[in-house]
Protein backbone atom coordinates (compact mmCIF):
# COMPACT_ATOMS: atom_id res chain seq x y z
CA UNK A 1 0.00 0.00 0.00
CA UNK A 2 1.70 3.17 -0.80
CA UNK A 3 1.26 6.32 1.60
CA UNK A 4 0.88 9.72 0.00
CA UNK A 5 2.42 12.28 1.59
CA UNK A 6 1.63 16.09 0.95
CA UNK A 7 4.00 17.85 -0.83
CA UNK A 8 6.73 20.22 1.20
CA UNK A 9 5.58 23.69 1.09
CA UNK A 10 7.60 26.31 -0.57
CA UNK A 11 10.27 27.96 1.88
CA UNK A 12 8.92 31.37 2.94
CA UNK A 13 10.53 34.54 1.66
CA UNK A 14 12.95 35.79 3.25
CA UNK A 15 12.15 39.33 5.29
CA UNK A 16 14.29 41.91 5.21
CA UNK A 17 16.56 42.75 7.80
CA UNK A 18 19.29 45.31 8.33
CA UNK A 19 22.20 42.59 7.67
CA UNK A 20 20.63 41.52 4.49
CA UNK A 21 20.52 45.44 3.30
CA UNK A 22 23.72 46.08 4.38
CA UNK A 23 24.72 42.87 2.25
CA UNK A 24 22.54 44.05 -0.62
CA UNK A 25 24.59 47.03 -0.80
CA UNK A 26 27.59 45.52 -0.26
CA UNK A 27 26.92 43.55 -2.87
CA UNK A 28 26.11 46.48 -5.19
CA UNK A 29 29.26 48.80 -4.41
CA UNK A 30 31.38 45.38 -5.77
CA UNK A 31 29.70 45.79 -9.00
CA UNK A 32 29.66 49.57 -9.31
CA UNK A 33 33.82 49.28 -8.68
CA UNK A 34 33.45 46.42 -11.83
CA UNK A 35 32.24 49.38 -13.80
CA UNK A 36 34.54 51.50 -12.40
CA UNK A 37 37.33 49.71 -13.82
CA UNK A 38 36.02 48.81 -16.76
CA UNK A 39 36.03 52.03 -17.46
CA UNK A 40 39.27 52.28 -15.96
CA UNK A 41 40.71 50.17 -19.13
CA UNK A 42 38.20 52.08 -21.52
CA UNK A 43 38.81 55.57 -20.96
CA UNK A 44 37.10 56.22 -24.70
CA UNK A 45 33.88 55.62 -22.33
CA UNK A 46 34.15 59.10 -20.80
CA UNK A 47 34.95 60.86 -24.08
CA UNK A 48 30.82 61.84 -24.60
CA UNK A 49 31.13 63.61 -21.07
CA UNK A 50 34.76 65.14 -21.45
CA UNK A 51 33.91 67.12 -24.69
CA UNK A 52 29.75 67.69 -24.44
CA UNK A 53 30.26 70.57 -21.77
CA UNK A 54 32.76 72.34 -23.92
CA UNK A 55 31.00 71.95 -27.00
CA UNK A 56 27.96 73.05 -25.62
CA UNK A 57 29.53 76.26 -23.58
CA UNK A 58 30.98 77.17 -26.78
CA UNK A 59 28.02 76.78 -29.00
CA UNK A 60 25.78 78.81 -26.74
CA UNK A 61 28.69 80.90 -25.31
CA UNK A 62 30.07 82.26 -28.35
CA UNK A 63 27.20 81.68 -30.87
CA UNK A 64 24.13 82.76 -28.56
CA UNK A 65 25.93 84.75 -26.19
CA UNK A 66 25.86 88.28 -27.86
CA UNK A 67 22.74 88.15 -28.84
CA UNK A 68 21.08 87.61 -25.42
CA UNK A 69 23.24 88.99 -23.25
CA UNK A 70 25.31 91.92 -25.51
CA UNK A 71 28.66 90.51 -24.62
CA UNK A 72 29.87 86.91 -24.26
CA UNK A 73 31.62 87.75 -20.83
CA UNK A 74 27.84 88.81 -19.11
CA UNK A 75 26.40 85.72 -20.53
CA UNK A 76 29.18 82.75 -19.24
CA UNK A 77 27.86 83.64 -15.58
CA UNK A 78 23.94 82.89 -16.23
CA UNK A 79 25.16 80.45 -18.84
CA UNK A 80 27.23 77.98 -16.48
CA UNK A 81 25.03 76.66 -13.70
CA UNK A 82 22.48 75.64 -16.67
CA UNK A 83 24.82 73.91 -18.95
CA UNK A 84 26.12 72.12 -15.86
CA UNK A 85 22.54 70.98 -15.44
CA UNK A 86 22.23 70.23 -18.86
CA UNK A 87 24.95 68.15 -18.98
CA UNK A 88 24.03 66.11 -15.82
CA UNK A 89 20.79 65.05 -17.59
CA UNK A 90 21.73 64.23 -20.76
CA UNK A 91 24.56 61.75 -18.75
CA UNK A 92 22.17 60.31 -16.81
CA UNK A 93 21.04 58.65 -20.24
CA UNK A 94 24.02 57.08 -20.83
CA UNK A 95 23.47 54.27 -18.07
CA UNK A 96 20.45 52.87 -20.20
CA UNK A 97 22.55 52.28 -23.40
CA UNK A 98 25.02 50.63 -21.39
CA UNK A 99 22.27 48.73 -19.71
CA UNK A 100 20.88 47.88 -22.44
CA UNK A 101 24.11 46.62 -24.49
CA UNK A 102 25.04 44.31 -21.09
CA UNK A 103 21.62 42.79 -21.29
CA UNK A 104 21.90 41.83 -25.11
CA UNK A 105 25.66 40.23 -24.62
CA UNK A 106 24.28 38.03 -21.58
CA UNK A 107 26.82 39.86 -18.70
CA UNK A 108 23.01 39.84 -16.43
CA UNK A 109 22.66 36.16 -17.14
CA UNK A 110 25.75 35.71 -15.54
CA UNK A 111 24.75 37.80 -12.40
CA UNK A 112 21.26 35.69 -12.46
CA UNK A 113 23.48 32.68 -11.89
CA UNK A 114 25.36 34.74 -8.51
CA UNK A 115 23.91 34.82 -4.69
CA UNK A 116 23.55 38.27 -5.15
CA UNK A 117 20.55 40.57 -4.17
CA UNK A 118 18.57 40.73 -7.34
CA UNK A 119 18.60 44.78 -6.80
CA UNK A 120 22.50 44.49 -7.14
CA UNK A 121 23.41 44.99 -10.53
CA UNK A 122 21.31 47.96 -11.02
CA UNK A 123 21.73 49.56 -8.09
CA UNK A 124 25.94 49.33 -8.52
CA UNK A 125 25.25 50.06 -12.49
CA UNK A 126 23.69 53.89 -10.77
CA UNK A 127 26.31 54.45 -8.44
CA UNK A 128 28.95 54.13 -11.18
CA UNK A 129 27.64 56.58 -13.44
CA UNK A 130 28.91 59.02 -10.44
CA UNK A 131 32.28 58.89 -12.56
CA UNK A 132 30.87 60.22 -15.56
CA UNK A 133 29.07 62.97 -13.86
CA UNK A 134 32.10 63.99 -11.86
CA UNK A 135 33.57 63.63 -14.93
CA UNK A 136 31.17 66.06 -17.02
CA UNK A 137 31.29 68.24 -14.31
CA UNK A 138 35.26 68.48 -13.67
CA UNK A 139 35.57 69.27 -17.28
CA UNK A 140 32.95 71.91 -17.66
CA UNK A 141 33.87 73.66 -14.31
CA UNK A 142 37.82 73.76 -15.42
CA UNK A 143 36.82 75.39 -18.97
CA UNK A 144 34.53 77.86 -17.74
CA UNK A 145 37.02 79.09 -14.81
CA UNK A 146 39.58 79.34 -18.10
CA UNK A 147 37.24 81.81 -19.66
CA UNK A 148 36.46 83.92 -16.21
CA UNK A 149 33.35 82.21 -15.10
CA UNK A 150 33.36 82.82 -11.02
CA UNK A 151 31.12 81.25 -8.35
CA UNK A 152 29.63 84.44 -6.08
CA UNK A 153 28.50 82.08 -2.80
CA UNK A 154 31.76 80.99 -1.68
CA UNK A 155 33.46 77.38 -2.70
CA UNK A 156 30.89 75.42 -0.28
CA UNK A 157 28.28 75.99 -1.76
CA UNK A 158 29.26 76.16 -5.37
CA UNK A 159 30.03 72.06 -3.85
CA UNK A 160 26.70 71.57 -2.91
CA UNK A 161 25.14 72.75 -5.95
CA UNK A 162 27.24 69.94 -7.39
CA UNK A 163 26.03 67.29 -4.53
CA UNK A 164 22.47 68.62 -5.51
CA UNK A 165 23.37 68.21 -9.09
CA UNK A 166 24.65 64.45 -9.08
CA UNK A 167 22.00 63.12 -6.84
CA UNK A 168 19.39 64.26 -9.08
CA UNK A 169 21.07 63.07 -11.83
CA UNK A 170 20.98 59.64 -9.80
CA UNK A 171 17.33 59.69 -9.19
CA UNK A 172 16.80 60.39 -12.95
CA UNK A 173 19.15 57.58 -14.37
CA UNK A 174 16.31 55.04 -13.12
CA UNK A 175 13.81 56.07 -15.39
CA UNK A 176 16.78 55.80 -18.49
CA UNK A 177 17.38 52.28 -16.48
CA UNK A 178 13.85 51.78 -16.89
CA UNK A 179 14.30 52.44 -20.74
CA UNK A 180 17.23 50.22 -21.31
CA UNK A 181 15.36 47.33 -19.76
CA UNK A 182 12.02 47.97 -21.99
CA UNK A 183 13.37 48.60 -25.26
CA UNK A 184 14.90 46.43 -27.89
CA UNK A 185 17.96 47.93 -29.04
CA UNK A 186 20.48 50.54 -27.58
CA UNK A 187 19.59 52.66 -30.54
CA UNK A 188 16.38 52.88 -29.18
CA UNK A 189 17.34 53.69 -25.71
CA UNK A 190 19.30 56.91 -27.05
CA UNK A 191 16.64 57.85 -29.78
CA UNK A 192 14.22 57.87 -26.48
CA UNK A 193 16.53 59.51 -24.36
CA UNK A 194 16.94 62.53 -26.86
CA UNK A 195 13.43 62.33 -27.18
CA UNK A 196 12.70 63.12 -23.46
CA UNK A 197 15.81 65.47 -22.99
CA UNK A 198 16.12 67.83 -25.29
CA UNK A 199 12.54 69.71 -24.57
CA UNK A 200 13.32 69.62 -20.98
CA UNK A 201 16.87 71.30 -20.74
CA UNK A 202 15.81 73.44 -23.81
CA UNK A 203 12.52 74.67 -22.27
CA UNK A 204 14.06 75.53 -19.22
CA UNK A 205 16.26 78.16 -18.00
CA UNK A 206 19.11 76.90 -18.64
CA UNK A 207 19.80 79.27 -21.71
CA UNK A 208 17.24 82.39 -21.37
CA UNK A 209 15.30 83.83 -18.81
CA UNK A 210 11.62 82.27 -18.08
CA UNK A 211 9.94 86.27 -18.37
CA UNK A 212 11.44 86.12 -22.08
CA UNK A 213 9.16 83.24 -23.05
CA UNK A 214 5.74 83.65 -24.92
CA UNK A 215 2.92 82.75 -22.39
CA UNK A 216 2.23 78.75 -23.11
CA UNK A 217 6.17 78.22 -23.07
CA UNK A 218 6.46 80.18 -19.41
CA UNK A 219 4.23 77.89 -18.30
CA UNK A 220 5.91 75.35 -19.34
CA UNK A 221 9.08 76.29 -18.57
CA UNK A 222 8.24 77.13 -14.71
CA UNK A 223 6.59 73.98 -13.61
CA UNK A 224 9.65 71.76 -15.66
CA UNK A 225 11.62 69.71 -12.79
CA UNK A 226 15.22 70.90 -15.24
CA UNK A 227 13.96 74.57 -14.16
CA UNK A 228 13.66 73.67 -10.63
CA UNK A 229 17.05 72.03 -10.30
CA UNK A 230 18.81 75.13 -12.24
CA UNK A 231 17.57 77.72 -10.03
CA UNK A 232 18.78 75.54 -6.91
CA UNK A 233 22.27 75.32 -8.87
CA UNK A 234 21.97 78.98 -10.23
CA UNK A 235 21.24 80.44 -5.91
CA UNK A 236 24.22 77.84 -4.72
CA UNK A 237 26.55 79.65 -7.54
CA UNK A 238 25.72 82.78 -8.05
CA UNK A 239 23.24 84.27 -5.36
CA UNK A 240 19.36 84.13 -4.87
CA UNK A 241 16.29 81.93 -3.73
CA UNK A 242 17.31 78.18 -2.67
CA UNK A 243 14.93 77.10 -0.21
CA UNK A 244 11.82 76.80 -2.38
CA UNK A 245 13.59 75.74 -6.04
CA UNK A 246 15.03 73.26 -3.75
CA UNK A 247 11.70 71.66 -2.17
CA UNK A 248 10.75 71.16 -5.52
CA UNK A 249 13.60 69.66 -6.93
CA UNK A 250 13.65 67.01 -3.99
CA UNK A 251 10.12 66.53 -4.32
CA UNK A 252 10.88 65.71 -7.69
CA UNK A 253 13.87 63.81 -7.34
CA UNK A 254 11.35 61.13 -4.56
CA UNK A 255 8.62 60.61 -7.58
CA UNK A 256 11.22 59.60 -9.94
CA UNK A 257 12.54 57.03 -7.08
CA UNK A 258 9.13 55.71 -6.44
CA UNK A 259 7.92 55.69 -10.12
CA UNK A 260 10.84 54.42 -11.64
CA UNK A 261 12.53 52.18 -9.12
CA UNK A 262 9.82 49.91 -9.34
CA UNK A 263 8.98 49.92 -12.74
CA UNK A 264 13.06 49.07 -13.42
CA UNK A 265 12.80 46.29 -10.81
CA UNK A 266 9.65 44.61 -12.67
CA UNK A 267 11.17 45.21 -16.18
CA UNK A 268 14.80 43.31 -15.24
CA UNK A 269 12.79 40.25 -13.77
CA UNK A 270 11.04 40.31 -16.97
CA UNK A 271 14.24 40.48 -19.09
CA UNK A 272 16.71 38.35 -17.12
Amino acid sequence: MTTLTAPAAAPAARPATPRNRASALQQALTLAWRNVVKIRHQPEALMDVSLQPIVFTVLFLFVFGGAIAGDWRDYLTYLVPGILVQTLMFAAGGIGVALNNDITKGVFDRFRSLPIARSAPLVGAVLADVVRYVTSIVVLLAFTTALGFRTAQGLPAALLAVLVGIAFAMCLSWLFVWVGLTVRSAGAVQGVGFLAMFPLTFGSTALVQAGTLPGWLHAFTRNNPVTHLIDTVRGLMLGGPVAGPLAWTAGWAALLLAVFVPLAMRAYRRRV
